[in-house]
């Protein structure tokens, strides 16, 4: 079962890595994981997605709220929370094949961010399922590379 699970932590050294432990070592696997600061440098916020079951889960994450610099643990269920995903690509573009591209991009609200003679790169932000449907339409114009964050995710209401 796939999880999204949102950790307020104070901005010290080796916290990520004890979270990371925590999971790992119980059999989880995590599928994305971001963290940045927050409004107040002191603190940062990880964002993990994580695999596995729900009740094994409920006591990783029990453990995981005791570790040292852990001030808040949120997993949140289906529905409970807003998310996004940012990926940023590098398509091979012709100059005809640039207005296809840009009809693509329009229809998922996506950004063309840089025009090479060969390429484009684009930026486009949606859930999963949005992310995950723009790349089918884009694969076949040939992704060069590409950088995906994975989820974010912030409590509704």
């Amino acid at each position: 079962m796939r999880h999204i699970i949102s950790i307020l932590v104070e901005n010290k050294f080796g916290v990520l890595a004890r979270i990371a432990g925590m999971f790992s070592g119980r059999g989880f696997n995590i599928e994305t994981l971001n963290v940045g600061p927050m409004l107040d440098n002191k603190l940062s916020r990880i964002t993990a997605t994580i695999v596995g079951d729900s009740d094994n889960l409920d006591q990783a994450i029990k453990q995981v709220n005791k570790l040292i610099n852990v001030l808040e643990v949120t997993d949140f269920a289906d529905g409970q929370a807003t998310e996004r995903e940012l990926v940023m690509l590098k398509v091979t573009a012709s100059a005809g094949q640039r207005s296809e591209l840009m009809q693509i991009c329009d229809i998922f609200r996506a950004k063309i961010i840089d025009v090479a003679p060969g390429s484009v790169n684009i930026e486009m932000t949606g859930n999963g399922n949005k992310v995950t449907a723009f790349l089918n339409l884009v694969e076949p114009y040939g992704i060069i590379e590409m950088a995906r964050t994975g989820n974010l995710a912030l409590k509704r209401g």
